[in-house]
């Protein structure tokens, strides 16, 4: 037996699967397809376009137990290379990066990074409002369990001038990116006191609740310093939560007097990043 539909019936369920067709293609090209590994998978993130400032993303989804690694990655590991080279209208490209997390290395050490998944935000700038923007990237980055894998993957997408259903998902990794912030500032967590003592030690001193685990996290002018993750004291002053580091790791013939240092200080859901000149 047939079914017989009403036309204005029919129009309406036809209505709707178009309505929901277009929202499954929207919702394709505001993301790449996933580029998985054994281990891993990235893809490609669009935001909404206005202007010749657009803001994008690279979601990184890990297995259970493994990690991917921040732009410093601690005692080892091997930070992410981005190669944006290959894009068409893009003028410039940053990395923004969410607060990492500390985590054991295997070695002894502790390396930082992230687990699960994250997504790194970036701000593009187009060369020209009027064009279209596609965006090429090919990353280098490592994954790691008990051993480190090195993986490849490169990925594209277009940037539309419509609204898109991934402005969530990038306003929430906006935010955990650590906000800039001055010594002494009052915020829920705040750096208080940075000084030297004596002439490899570094002390830093945190304002923060007793009840909050707090993680310190610095970096050198370039790269290429590899200073060690600053370690929180057992007898720290009443108040206080003392970290310490000491000057190791510069580059041949770096001094570490007057060297502008990149503290990051996390605590709880709040995230804070101080720059300063080592005195």
């Amino acid at each position: 037996m047939n079914a017989i539909v009403p036309c204005r019936a029919a129009f309406g369920l036809a209505a709707t699967l178009f309505a929901a067709s277009l929202a499954a293609v929207a919702k394709a090209e505001d993301a790449s397809p996933w580029q998985r590994d054994a281990h891993s998978a990235v893809r490609l993130l669009a935001g909404s376009r206005s202007g010749n400032v657009l803001l994008g993303g690279i979601a990184i989804q890990l297995q259970n137990g493994w990690k991917t690694y921040w732009r410093m990655p601690g005692d080892s590991g091997v930070p992410p290379r981005f190669d944006f080279s290959k894009s068409d209208n893009v003028e410039a490209v940053t990395v923004l990066w969410p607060a990492p997390i500390k985590f054991g290395d295997g070695a002894g050490g502790f390396s930082l990074g992230y687990k699960k998944q994250v997504v790194l935000p970036l701000r593009i700038i187009a060369k020209n409002n009027d064009k279209p923007v596609t965006l090429r990237l090919h990353l280098s980055y490592a994954v790691c369990d008990k051993l480190c894998i090195p993986v490849e993957a490169s990925s594209e997408l277009t940037f539309a001038s419509v609204a898109s259903t991934e402005d969530g998902n990038l306003a929430a990794a906006l935010d955990a990116v650590p906000k800039p912030a001055n010594v002494g500032d009052p915020l829920p967590v705040t750096i208080r006191d940075v000084r030297r003592d004596g002439d490899k030690n570094v002390l830093v001193d945190v304002s923060a609740p007793e009840n909050k685990d707090v993680s310190l996290f610095v970096e050198g002018p370039t790269p290429d310093w590899a200073l060690p993750i600053p370690k929180l004291l057992e007898n720290s002053p009443p108040g206080v939560k003392r970290f310490a580091f000491e000057l190791d790791g510069l580059p041949p013939g770096a001094k570490p007097d007057g060297a502008a240092l990149k503290l990051t200080l996390t605590g709880g859901d709040r995230a804070y990043e101080f720059n300063v000149n080592l005195n």
